[in-house]
């Protein structure tokens, strides 16, 4: 954020726009010094979650399923495949594409990442009581329902 002489008008804070921006903002900045402590960032973590919960795929379907340019998703994976995390294989069915799986020690590094990013999570909706966070998650996707990000 801007340094301390910051101070957007009483009702430009009051806007709805701008809490959810300003709180994703220090979500993110949660999560990526999270992932910073094992020397990952939010798209390594994404990609692996994706490959250990929805299971291999091509790079391409990858790149749709997460919204991920092709360069930049060849690059992450590059990276994570030096890092012995996901594996390229080509497709048996279609000689021209890459399979990307995630490795077991992509799935090992994946439950220490898990672990900080539920800390990030704790530490974000701290000032909230439980059933607060219950209810903040449930008008968050109440709102993304009515106007799905396209």
């Amino acid at each position: 954020m801007a340094g301390d002489d910051y101070d957007p008008p009483q009702r430009v804070r009051q806007m709805p726009s701008w809490l959810i921006g300003q709180a994703s903002h220090r979500a993110q900045t949660l999560v990526s010094e999270a992932l910073a402590q094992d020397g990952m960032r939010r798209q390594h973590f994404t990609v692996l979650t994706s490959l250990s919960e929805q299971g291999e795929a091509s790079q391409a379907t990858l790149g749709r399923r997460l919204w991920i340019d092709r360069s930049d998703l060849h690059a992450i994976v590059s990276e994570l495949e030096g890092m012995g995390l996901i594996a390229r294989v080509r497709d048996p069915d279609d000689r021209r594409r890459n399979v990307v799986t995630i490795t077991s020690a992509g799935k090992s590094t994946l439950k220490r990442l898990d672990a900080l990013i539920d800390g990030a999570q704790r530490e974000l909706v701290a000032p909230l009581s439980v059933n607060e966070r219950r209810e903040l998650i449930e008008l968050l996707e109440r709102l993304l329902r009515a106007s799905p990000v396209r």
